[in-house]
């Protein structure tokens, strides 16, 4: 059972059908999805809500759907993603009318404690792209701290941060 996580104004929940909406505003804006391969069209959206909701169950831990307390409405994800061959991460995308309130670092917090207090990793890691500055700047917000550089699949390499437990 995937489980639900609860922070002063967000709630972490299960991706479901129910999210695809989302997920369509999300990865079919340019702007949005840029720096998370968008945009792309609704069939490759349709598969990448699958691939989040199929990997809790292949893999034990996934993404959640982060809905705001305060309205229930669906603002982005957060929690960790490992594509064939690549690293397990902590990821996020948030919604623009989302972004700069804090919304991808409250729910990061929690996905991380949730790391290492429940599916007791002793490493939360994450990584972007270079010219991913918001995600930087977040990831050092959190107290991430560059540990190695590496190639990755697609030919580009990339920093990698481990995150500390008091993120």
């Amino acid at each position: 059972m995937i489980p639900t996580l609860d922070t002063l104004k967000l709630r972490l929940i299960p991706p479901s059908i129910d999210c695809y909406e989302l997920y369509k505003a999300f990865y079919t804006n340019a702007n949005a999805s840029e720096m998370y391969g968008g945009p792309i069209g609704i069939e490759q959206v349709w598969a990448r809500l699958k691939a989040d909701i199929g990997s809790w169950h292949l893999l034990g831990y996934g993404v959640w759907v982060i809905q705001k307390k305060s309205d229930n409405s669906l603002i982005g994800t957060c929690g960790f993603w490992k594509g064939k061959d690549w690293p397990k991460e902590l990821t996020w995308w948030v919604m623009p009318e989302g972004r700069g309130k804090g919304v991808a670092t409250e729910a990061s917090k929690a996905a991380i404690f949730h790391a290492y207090n429940k599916f007791k990793w002793n490493s939360v890691e994450t990584y972007m792209n270079d010219d991913n500055i918001a995600a930087r700047s977040l990831v050092e917000k959190l107290g991430g701290k560059k540990v190695d550089r590496k190639a990755f699949p697609d030919g580009l390499s990339r920093d990698i941060y481990q995150l500390p437990k008091s993120a």
